[in-house]
């Protein structure tokens, strides 16, 4: 298979704008003249304009242009990158036929190792973000950041994707988390649905409250799809259904470089820009831009092998009483990050998901005889 006839090459306006020697677009490989090279590449740029799946669209087909303007003028880290911008993905007949484009393009890229971030769009192309991992054969993490909870019964594709991912067959979906929604904006009642399927749910004001317990969530992730409406509408006024309330612009690029620094993760999505909306800087594209950036600087700080037996990380075990009898947390002796290991039965189809991501408190608990909530309800996800 070869992906190139997907895309559609980048503007040649956006290649007359003049960027500075140090700059981002100077560190690409972009689809301009001819499609770029992916060997060796590590991390695949792919634009999205379909907009039909939206509510309104005034203008979404112009966010991934408006997006890649601000990127491509953007300082280059200190570390050589190994990117390639493929351009615009070619939207299908029907919306289910973009989706199935993003599915391929995806699928093939993460089988190439090649992680694909995904930009442009409306938020409910994550679908097709999740449908690229079905033939990878593997149970999957989806961590969503949103204002709202997409499962509306009703509406525009926007409004109900992440139901379609939740009961799609067949089902690959080892856990959801979803952090950042306000609950003025979500029905009690859908929350408390998710709760019994052990889903994670973290409401904005819960987040704010302990920021840095959000990190073993998104270190949990396989594949993380960020709406823009979840930041304040001071820091993205072009973001559909923005509100006043929300992440800052600092915490969003926080939890973009937490996302990219995740050795687990294969595939990223940024949703939801119309720049339509937008004020007259592009400030929601430019948002988008830094976010994307913090996402690649987390990349390149990738440190940890995940090879827990190695001497890379430290193996504490901590008598409990009466069950479980002893519980077993690993540390990183590069990163300082946390992992604690549950029992489980079925070797063949829990033994990527066996050992799940913590916190410094959560080892601290256990020391106190408590078990862990996090520990706990890893457990019921595996039985």
């Amino acid at each position: 298979m070869t992906i190139s006839s997907f895309f559609d090459p980048i503007e040649s306006a956006l290649l007359e704008k003049g960027y500075l020697e140090n700059s981002l677009f100077n560190q690409l490989s972009i689809h301009y003249h001819g499609f770029p090279d992916l060997k060796g590449i590590q991390i695949a740029l792919v634009g999205l304009k379909e907009s039909r799946g939206a509510k309104r669209s005034e203008s979404i087909a112009r966010a991934s242009s408006e997006i890649r303007e601000k990127l491509y003028k953007l300082k280059k880290g200190p570390i050589p990158y190994q990117i390639a911008d493929l351009g615009d993905l070619i939207s299908g007949e029907s919306l289910n036929d973009t989706y199935q484009n993003i599915r391929r393009v995806g699928d093939y890229l993460m089988r190439q190792q090649i992680l694909p971030i995904f930009f442009g769009g409306s938020h409910d192309l994550d679908y097709g973000q999740y449908l690229a991992y079905q033939k990878l054969k593997k149970l999957v993490t989806l961590l969503t950041v949103d204002s709202k909870i997409d499962m509306e019964e009703a509406g525009p594709e926007s409004d109900r994707h992440t139901q379609e991912i939740i009961l799609h067959q067949p089902n690959f979906l080892f856990s959801s988390t979803h952090i950042a929604f306000q609950s003025f904006l979500v029905d009690p009642t859908l929350v408390a649905a998710l709760e019994k399927l052990y889903f994670e749910n973290v409401r904005l004001g819960q987040l704010r409250d302990n920021f840095k317990e959000i990190e073993p969530l998104i270190r949990d992730a396989d594949l993380v799809s960020f709406d823009l409406c979840a930041i304040q509408s001071a820091f993205a006024p072009g973001a559909v259904d923005t509100q006043p309330f929300g992440l800052s612009g600092e915490e969003a690029s926080q939890i973009c470089w937490f996302a990219g620094a995740n050795e687990k993760l294969s595939s990223f999505g940024i949703y939801g820009y119309d720049p339509y909306f937008d004020d007259m800087h592009n400030k929601t594209a430019q948002a988008a831009a830094v976010m994307i950036w913090y996402f690649i600087e987390g990349f390149y700080s990738r440190t940890d092998s995940l090879s827990f037996k190695s001497a890379a990380y430290l193996k504490y075990m901590v008598s409990m009483e009466p069950k479980p009898n002893t519980m077993v947390f690993y540390k990183s002796k590069r990163s300082g990050k946390w992992w604690m290991e549950i029992p489980y039965n079925d070797a063949s189809r829990f033994e990527r998901v066996s050992i799940v991501p913590c916190s410094y408190s959560d080892y601290q608990q256990a020391q106190q005889g408590e078990i862990p909530e996090r520990w706990i309800t890893a457990q019921i996800k595996l039985y």
